[in-house]
């Protein structure tokens, strides 16, 4: 009685709708493991090399130097990259020798640009989470309403009814549920760890936005190098 009523039982046990939902909700579950640990890598990474910028960005290097530098490696921050952009274009109106209002309106049209192109890709996959954590339950539902109607079907020609024979169907049922709140959990907490992380270093990277902006604010008064 024990071994019919495992786990592994229930599943081979149950009618195979119920096989396909538990089938798809465990893949889903595998999927989304992958992307928090893949999101967990990512942001840590992503944290480190924005502190590694800001303090080579506050350590007294020029601007000229830090733009080379970001130009020439492999592996730059996100918020190098904003930087490299608004950089780019500043040094680009200046050229052209526009007033300071222009050049600084430039680069910050770039480094928006830049900020919100990095943001979508940080973003990336959190969408998944989200789907998974609010669609999962709901999956796993349905796959139980459809084992309980089915184990419901197979005693109707039966004339003894007990719970001995009720309780196996319906647990096979239930299996659904569990395996879709196995893979909803994980996903909402992920979703709400990474969400308030993202947003932690979104702020961070509008902040160097801002900053940078006054330094050339600055810069844009004084005349261009000949």
């Amino acid at each position: 009685m024990n071994q019919d009523m495992s786990i592994i039982s229930l599943v081979l046990q149950a009618s195979f709708v119920v096989q396909i939902v538990m089938a798809g909700l465990l893949t889903v579950s595998l999927i989304s493991w992958t992307v928090i640990f893949g999101k967990l890598v990512g942001l840590k990474r992503v944290r480190g090399l924005n502190e590694g910028f800001e303090r080579e960005f506050w350590s007294g290097r020029s601007l000229t130097e830090l733009q080379q530098a970001a130009t020439s490696s492999k592996t730059t921050a996100p918020m190098e990259r904003i930087f490299a952009s608004g950089m780019r274009e500043f040094l680009k109106l200046r050229e052209k020798r526009l007033d300071g209002g222009a050049q600084l309106d430039g680069a910050r049209r770039a480094m928006r640009a830049s900020f919100q192109r990095e943001l979508d890709v940080i973003e990336s996959n959190l969408s998944f989470l989200g789907s998974v954590a609010s669609v999962s339950p709901y999956v796993g539902l349905f796959g139980t309403v459809w084992g309980i109607m089915h184990a419901f079907v197979g005693l109707a020609n039966l004339q003894q009814v007990s719970l001995a024979t009720v309780a196996p169907g319906i647990a096979e049922a239930l299996v659904a549920t569990a395996i879709g709140l196995f893979a909803a959990i994980p996903a909402v907490i992920a979703y709400n760890r990474f969400a308030r992380d993202i947003d932690r270093i979104a702020i961070q990277l509008e902040t160097f936005i801002e900053e940078f902006s006054n330094i050339l604010q600055r810069n844009a008064t004084q005349p261009a190098a000949r």
